[in-house]
C-alpha cells in the first residue's frame, strides 16, 4: 500500500501548496485582475473557507497567514496522520 500513502500525502502537499502561493500573491500585492492569479484566489478561498477569519487580527500580512496558513498545515497534518495510521506498517 505504499503507493496510496504517497499520493494522500501528494494531494495535501499540492492543497497547501495552492495556498502558499496565494499567500505570498497576497502580500505582494499581485495583480486580481490576471487569470492566474484569479484562478489561485478562487482556489485558495474555497480551501481555506472553514478558516478565513477564524482569528481577527490587526493587519492585512498577519491576516492572511492566519487565514490560509492555518488550513495548509492543517491539511498536511491530516494527511499525514491518515497516511501513517490507514496505511503505515504494523
Amino acid at each position: 500500500m505504499r503507493g496510496i500513502d504517497s499520493v494522500i500525502r501528494t494531494v495535501a502537499h499540492v492543497l497547501a501548496g495552492i495556498l502558499v502561493i496565494w499567500i505570498i500573491m497576497d502580500l505582494l500585492d499581485a495583480n486580481r485582475a490576471n487569470t492566474v492569479v484569479g484562478w489561485f484566489h478562487s482556489a485558495a478561498d474555497w480551501l481555506a473557507a472553514w478558516s478565513i477569519g477564524l482569528f481577527d487580527v490587526a493587519g492585512h500580512t498577519l491576516q492572511v497567514l492566519l487565514d490560509y496558513g492555518i488550513p495548509a498545515v492543517v491539511y498536511v497534518v491530516i494527511a499525514n496522520v491518515i497516511a501513517s495510521r490507514a496505511f503505515g506498517r504494523p
